[in-house]
């Protein structure tokens, strides 16, 4: 059985100083898939996580304080790859793997295009050349896990407010449309195999106390092959996690190890 968590951490020293390595050590999962550290690893203490018995591989993005993702696992994958061979990906550290005997996990950051034009036309290119990187890839990889922040909410029932954020970034019908192909690939969304509940999210607005109210976007995933979907036991979100904007989500897959 392996447990993978995958979480938005939103600046890793920021939630190390929440109690986050207290949490780890109580949810004690087998992996765990982290977007947004914010940090080198020169920034925060290594020895926290091997501490609690994981090995630490990130990939930071070049610009400080920005972007980068991680992964804690404690088995040592037989080869961690960093990045999708794409410069103008890879420049922004928002993609790392590790492979095992029977699968393979995935920690990515997809952009944002909330800020403006540019950048929104940046997530579309980043869509684009991930799927293409995807669909090479399982070919050699046949049993991926692809967990992290998509920035997408797929469906109505993944956002709070659909009509009035239909023409918002992370709710764009071109957006959606491709969380269509991409599933298409021979991709599950293992929450919604198991959980057809409205009302559950993963990320939510600082602002108008949107958290307390339930305002949120499910835009985090653990998006797992086909292959993969008899071994699907559980996948949960883990909303009363507070140490970031977003909350982390949980898959158990069965007879992996």
């Amino acid at each position: 059985m392996a447990l993978i968590i995958s979480y938005n951490i939103n600046g890793i020293r920021a939630a190390l100083k929440k109690d986050f390595a207290n949490w780890l050590s109580i949810v004690n999962a087998d992996i765990i898939c982290l977007q947004e550290i914010k940090a080198n690893r020169d920034q925060f203490d290594e020895l926290v996580f091997s501490n609690l018995g994981y090995n630490l591989y990130c990939n930071s993005a070049e610009k400080k304080g920005y972007s980068g993702v991680a992964i804690l696992a404690k088995k040592k994958p037989k080869h961690i790859e960093y990045g999708c061979g794409i410069d103008e990906i890879d420049c922004e550290g928002r993609i790392i793997r590790v492979d095992f005997e029977k699968f393979s996990v995935m920690s990515v950051y997809f952009p944002s295009g909330s800020s403006g034009e540019t950048r929104q036309q940046f997530k579309m290119y980043f869509l684009s050349e991930f799927g293409k990187y995807i669909m090479k890839l399982k070919k050699q990889l046949p049993n991926l896990v692809i967990s992290g922040d998509y920035n997408i909410c797929h469906k109505s029932i993944d956002i709070h407010n659909p009509l009035r954020n239909k023409n918002t970034s992370g709710f764009l019908p071109e957006e959606r449309l491709w969380v269509d192909g991409f599933l298409d690939l021979g991709f599950t969304d293992s929450f919604r195999k198991l959980n057809s509940n409205p009302n559950m999210y993963t990320w939510w607005s600082y602002r108008a106390n949107s958290r307390s109210k339930n305002l949120g976007w499910r835009i985090d995933y653990h998006m797992i092959s086909k292959t993969l979907e008899n071994n699907l036991y559980r996948s949960e979100i883990l909303s009363e996690t507070y140490h970031s904007d977003h909350c982390p989500i949980l898959l158990e897959l069965n007879h992996i190890d």
